[in-house]
């Protein structure tokens, strides 16, 4: 019957409903029902209402003996019609009831930025949205939002997501941002030069850095970097590999907040005032981690292939690197040369041990390794510590 259909998966039952479920076909909708609780023996059934169109009286008289039916009753994926129906009859106060997301189209959308956990869209001149990879991406959202609203409550500009939607089988977050740019974009076009957009970001950087956060709160990026650490164990000859791993393990906690994937796709300009758009990865920890990342975007990723930088941060390899060296020279302002040095050489050591994983986790080039390694194996040993 194409009114309805389920499925037992995990002990749950889940009944879908799709079109009307009105006097003509209650009945029979409720029969089909009442068989596959019977059927699956479970106290456990969702009811998901994302294809329903209409319910009427005899619908929710439907509704309400499959509720009796089960222990543990909830309905999802409702369409706001049906959900004033629901909210007007009382039904949302026995329940547990949840609205569907609104579906849109990226049909002709312009891409304006992809990473590691998705895709960003422009929807219209006011309006972005990230598409999240994965059909079971919900958690991950939620997540993100709730890290993107402790920074803004900290005082780290940020644009927070005022919605979640459906596009295709996905979700997204969207965000309000009137005709904002991403600073590649600007770059890439020459409306920014690099020494503005570095003087902008490095601005941004030590809000970020200078805002002290509950280490609770937030994931240690020293226990990422020591799993990488941990994992290139048996890949690097062991003196090399254990002075790694004592090198972060030595960095103490620093309990002020870092970006964690900080880089000119991340950040957006709008009427003069620059906004990070991608949280997912706030963290906490010492400056150093960060450093190391902003290494591997504008440098170490595209070493072996400068198109992987241009393609992903959308503006020349060699704009990368000079973007790279004037935000150290900004950021650590009145330092000598030696001290740059030596901060590069550290931010690379942690950089080329996230390439060297990830590249062998992935089975990648062999060069890629070959580079990362060469880097590790020059740099550790005239290193003491990773601190600065």
């Amino acid at each position: 019957m194409e009114n309805v259909e389920y499925q037992f998966k995990d002990g749950v039952l889940i009944i879908s409903l799709a079109g009307r479920v009105d006097s003509s076909n209650a009945p029979r909708v409720e029969e089909i029902v009442k068989a596959a609780v019977a059927q699956y023996s479970t106290d456990h059934v969702v009811l998901d209402c994302d294809d329903l169109d209409y319910l009427s009286s005899a619908g929710l008289r439907v509704v309400l003996r499959l509720a009796k039916l089960s222990g543990n009753f909830e309905i999802i994926n409702v369409p706001s019609a049906v959900y004033e129906v629901f909210d007007m009859t009382g039904f949302t106060e026995m329940f547990p009831i949840t609205k569907a997301y609104r579906r849109i189209s990226l049909d002709g959308c312009e891409v304006i930025g992809r990473g590691a956990n998705g895709t960003v869209y422009r929807i219209d001149p006011e309006t972005i949205v990230k598409v999240y990879h994965g059909n079971d991406s919900l958690p991950e959202i939620n997540h993100d939002r709730e890290l993107a609203r402790r920074a803004f409550v900290l005082g780290v500009p940020t644009a927070i997501p005022y919605d979640v939607v459906r596009v295709g089988s996905s979700y997204g977050s969207v965000y309000e941002l009137l005709n904002a740019e991403p600073l590649s974009t600007l770059l890439a076009s020459g409306e920014k030069t690099v020494d503005e957009v570095a003087h902008l970001t490095v601005d941004l950087l030590k809000v970020i850095h200078g805002t002290k956060v509950n280490p609770g709160d937030l994931p240690s990026e020293r226990e990422v970097v020591l799993d990488w650490a941990d994992f290139l164990l048996d890949y690097l000859p062991k003196e090399l590999g254990t002075k790694l791993h004592d090198l972060v393990a030595e960095v103490p906690d620093d309990p002020h907040m870092l970006h964690g994937d900080f880089h000119v796709k991340n950040i957006m300009y709008q009427d003069g005032e620059v906004l990070l758009i991608d949280m997912d990865t706030i963290c906490y920890g010492h400056p150093i981690f960060e450093f190391a990342s902003i290494y591997n975007a504008y440098v170490g990723f595209g070493e072996t292939d400068p198109t992987i930088t241009e393609k992903f941060l959308g503006i020349p390899y060699s704009m990368a690197n000079e973007l790279w060296d004037k935000t150290l020279h900004l950021y650590f302002e009145g330092a000598d040369e030696a001290t740059i040095r030596s901060i590069v050489d550290k931010a690379t050591i942690v950089g080329s041990a996230r390439i060297m994983r990830r590249t062998i986790r992935r089975n990648g080039d062999p060069a890629v390794i070959a580079a990362a390694r060469a880097h590790l194996e020059e740099l550790i040993p005239q290193v003491d510590s990773l601190l600065f």
